[in-house]
C-alpha cells in the first residue's frame, strides 16, 4: 500500500482493499465482547424494527431491514432519519429503532434519535464507527466499530462492516447459527476474490467512457444497488440512477443506449426473472455489467462485463461483497476524470447543520 499514499484517492482505495480484514476484526470484536448476544437478550421481541440513516447509512438501513425480515421473520422497514422529524406519523408505534451513523455526529441522525428517546419514549439502538460521539449520549444502546472508520469522505468499509454486524444481530435473533458461521467465513472468501474483482472493474473503466450509469437490484440487493449508485455519483460526479430490476422495464428502459452502463446485481431468489431483464436490456443495445454469485450461459451471453463472486455463503450474507464492484467503479471513474475520490466535490465527511448539536 505504500505506493498509494501520495496519489489521489489513496485513502479510498486503501479502505476498499482493506474491507475483508476489517470485517474480520469487527466481527471478532463484537463476538469477543458478547455485545450482540447481550443486545439480543435485552431488546424487545414481537415488535417492528425500524432502521434509519442518512445517505449511505439510509441505503445500509434498506439492506439491513431486508436482512432482518429474512433472517428473523420479524417485521422491519427502513426510513431516512429526516422522515422521522418531518413526517413522524409514518413511524410505526411501538417499534425498535436502529439509528445508523458512521461518524456519530450527523445532525439528522442525532435529531431523530433524540426525538425517538425523548418524545416517543423509544429506547433506540445506534451503530457507529466513531468513539466518544454525541449519539452515544442520546441512544439507549450503542454498537461501536472504530476499526471500520475511514479517513475518506465516502463510506466504503464502514458501510459493509456495519451491515455485517447488524446481520450478525439478526442471525442471533433468528437463531441462525449457520448464518453466523457463514459470516465468519466470508472475509477469507472475499479476500480470495478481491484481486480479480479489482482488475475486472479497473479494466472496464479504462476501456470505456459512459454518459450515465444505472444500477438494478431486488430484495436485500436494492439497497446495495442504491449504495453502488451513490459511490459513482460521489467519487466521479457522474449521472447515476437506481431502480428495482424488474421495475426498469416499466418506463426507465427508455434511456437504454450503448453509452449507458447498466449494472445488474443479480440475486439467487430472483435469478431467472432478473436474468430475463438482463437479456432484454442487452437486446435493446445497452452496455451491461452483471454482478452475480454464480454465472450461467444466459448471463455470459447477455453481460458485456461480468463479476462472479463465487462465495459459499447464504444469499443475504453476500450483500456486503456485492457492493465492492460499485465502490471500485466509482473510484476508478473518478480517477479517470481527474478527480480525487478522497475529497468529492461539494461533500463533507459529516453533515452537521447549523443550530444542531
Amino acid at each position: 500500500m505504500a505506493e498509494l499514499k501520495s496519489v489521489a484517492g489513496a485513502d479510498t482505495i486503501s479502505e476498499i482493499l482493506s474491507e475483508p480484514a476489517t470485517w474480520k476484526t469487527c466481527l471478532e470484536n463484537v463476538e469477543t465482547a458478547v455485545e450482540l448476544r447481550s443486545l439480543n437478550e435485552n431488546l424487545p421481541r414481537n415488535i417492528e424494527w425500524v432502521f434509519a440513516g442518512c445517505g449511505s447509512s439510509f441505503y445500509l438501513a434498506q439492506t439491513a431491514a431486508a436482512s432482518w425480515s429474512i433472517l428473523t421473520g420479524e417485521k422491519s422497514r427502513a426510513i431516512p432519519a429526516s422522515e422521522i422529524m418531518l413526517f413522524p406519523q409514518l413511524l410505526p408505534i411501538p417499534c425498535q429503532p436502529v439509528v445508523i451513523t458512521r461518524s456519530g455526529h450527523t445532525s439528522e441522525a442525532l435529531q431523530a434519535a433524540r426525538y425517538l428517546e425523548d418524545k416517543r419514549n423509544l429506547r433506540s439502538l445506534a451503530i457507529t464507527c466513531g468513539t466518544d460521539t454525541p449519539i452515544e449520549k442520546i441512544a439507549s444502546h450503542i454498537i461501536r466499530l472504530p476499526a471500520a472508520d475511514e479517513k475518506s469522505t465516502v463510506m466504503t468499509r464502514s458501510f459493509t462492516s456495519m451491515l455485517l454486524v447488524l446481520q450478525s444481530l439478526a442471525a442471533l435473533r433468528g437463531n441462525r447459527g449457520d448464518f453466523l458461521d457463514a459470516l465468519r467465513r466470508l472475509p477469507d472468501q472475499v479476500t480470495e476474490r478481491l484481486s480479480e474483482i479489482h482488475t475486472t472493474i479497473k479494466s472496464l473503466v479504462n476501456s470505456r467512457t459512459f454518459a450515465d450509469y444505472v444500477f438494478l437490484g431486488q430484495g436485500p440487493f436494492f439497497g446495495i444497488a442504491q449504495e453502488s449508485m451513490l459511490k459513482v455519483k460521489e467519487m466521479s460526479c457522474s449521472y447515476a440512477q437506481c431502480f428495482h430490476t424488474l421495475e426498469f422495464r416499466h418506463g426507465p428502459k427508455a434511456i437504454v443506449s450503448p453509452e449507458t452502463l447498466i449494472t445488474f446485481i443479480i440475486s439467487e431468489s430472483g435469478f431467472d426473472a432478473e436474468v430475463a431483464v438482463l437479456e432484454d436490456i442487452k437486446k435493446l443495445g445497452g452496455t451491461t455489467l452483471a454482478v452475480t454469485n454464480v454465472c450461467n450461459l444466459a448471463i455470459r451471453r447477455a453481460a458485456d462485463h461480468l463479476v462472479e463472486l463465487s462465495l459459499n455463503v447464504p444469499e443475504v450474507a453476500r450483500a456486503s461483497a456485492s457492493v465492492i464492484p460499485g465502490q471500485f467503479l466509482g473510484f476508478y471513474t473518478g480517477i479517470k476524470k481527474g478527480l480525487n475520490p478522497d475529497e468529492p466535490k461539494n461533500l463533507s465527511r459529516v453533515v452537521m447543520l447549523e443550530g444542531t448539536k
